[in-house]
């Protein structure tokens, strides 16, 4: 919110990220349940609603939530398929869990007076943690000490093999840093430019088109930003998801 204050104005854009309890004006503790709560539910219960309830009929003809369901189980199953081998296939629903929640918590925080679960690496670091223990455990349950071989590059000259085998280690662990900060970062510095421009509008008056025409092109690029992040979340799960199938470089 844009604020007067000598004269001039204040803009808050970070005011929307606080987590807040829904039912007390206490502090946040683990069990509370809070706006980033609330809007975590709305994500799966638009999933559910759009997969379960809008696909429940079948029909021949599909109806709109049918055909939006269908598309987004296609485009993902292509991608788990494409990407990781059909050997993957049996853990598309995973996969599939994971897009559909993001994409839905994506664009439910384009909603004015939302809030945006995603745009916290609490949240996302969650969601990343999970897939990296994940294909972790995986891979050495699929393929013993082998996995191993994963950071052993042989490929390349034997003197450079242990000095590459060490760089690949730290940038095997550093991917759930790089998997959880990608999402939240992008998805908090568009609504805080949105949310910047909100202010310059309430503030400037007969000259509030201005900022208003750069709202309406950033949001149609946050709707893109809304996508594309649960895109890129759900294919580099799915590029480590083939690094724990197939190790070997």
């Amino acid at each position: 919110m844009a604020t007067a204050s000598d004269g001039g104005f204040n803009i808050a854009p970070m005011d929307q990220f606080v987590v807040q309890p829904l039912f007390s004006d206490g502090p946040v503790g683990m069990f509370t349940v809070s706006n980033a709560t609330l809007w975590m539910a709305l994500a799966v219960v638009c999933t559910v609603l759009l997969l379960v309830v809008g696909s429940r009929g079948r029909a021949v003809i599909p109806s709109r939530a049918q055909s939006v369901a269908e598309l987004a189980y296609g485009f993902v199953y292509k991608m788990v398929e494409d990407v990781t081998g059909k050997d993957a296939v049996r853990y598309f629903p995973y996969i599939m869990t994971l897009f559909m929640f993001i994409l839905m918590a994506n664009m439910l925080a384009l909603i004015p007076t939302s809030f945006s679960p995603t745009s916290h690496i609490a949240v996302t670091a969650v969601l990343a943690l999970a897939v990296f223990i994940g294909v972790t455990v995986l891979g050495f349950v699929k393929n013993g000490a082998s996995f191993l071989s994963l950071f052993w590059v042989s490929s390349a000259p034997l003197a450079l093999r242990p000095i590459l085998a060490i760089i690949e280690l730290i940038s095997y662990f550093v991917r759930p840093v790089s998997h959880s900060v990608r999402l939240a970062g992008n998805i908090t510095a568009g609504h805080a430019v949105l949310k910047v421009f909100a202010g310059f509008a309430a503030a400037l008056g007969v000259f509030s088109f201005l900022p208003i025409l750069a709202i309406t092109a950033i949001y149609a690029l946050e709707v893109l930003v809304a996508f594309i992040q649960a895109y890129v979340f759900t294919i580099l799960t799915c590029v480590y998801l083939k690094d724990a199938l197939h190790p070997h470089h």
